[in-house]
């Protein structure tokens, strides 16, 4: 029994050694020519949602387009696929995303975030108002 016992652990030791060894050294993955645009919608709302968290801690609209600028479909061939959105123009997007939250009653927090970066590209719609803040300044159009 005792023999068994240790055949199975320096096999399983083995195993891990030469599995670790294939994937990490022999046969790593390597990603050449990812996009931003190519990620998963989820994971671009992830990511628009960190930048309209940073912009309302910097308030710097030319950052956060500079940011968002790498989500754009437009003019790149590898990510003209069969999604039913496409980031073509970051305001409207931006405004998308907003809307599309408050409509989902997600997370105020997030939603605010998200606002906040709307009414800095001026697309503040009437669903939006009641999560702007109560000095802010931009007119809601009519």
């Amino acid at each position: 029994m005792r023999t068994y016992v240790m055949t199975g652990i320096v096999a399983l030791a083995l195993g891990i050694g030469l599995g670790l060894y294939l994937g990490w050294i022999q046969f790593p993955v390597e990603y050449e020519d990812s996009r931003m645009c190519q990620l998963d919608e989820q994971y671009q709302e992830d990511y628009t949602l960190m930048v309209a968290r940073g912009y309302q801690v910097d308030g710097n609209l030319d950052a956060a387009i500079a940011r968002l600028r790498p989500l754009r479909v437009a003019e790149v061939e590898a990510c003209n696929d069969s999604r039913p959105y496409k980031i073509n123009n970051i305001p409207d997007w931006v405004e998308y995303l907003a809307e599309q939250y408050i409509s989902e009653g997600r997370d105020p927090v997030q939603i605010r975030d998200l606002v906040a970066l709307a009414a800095g590209f001026e697309r503040v719609t009437p669903a939006m108002e009641s999560f702007l803040p109560q000095n802010s300044p931009v007119e809601t159009p009519r």
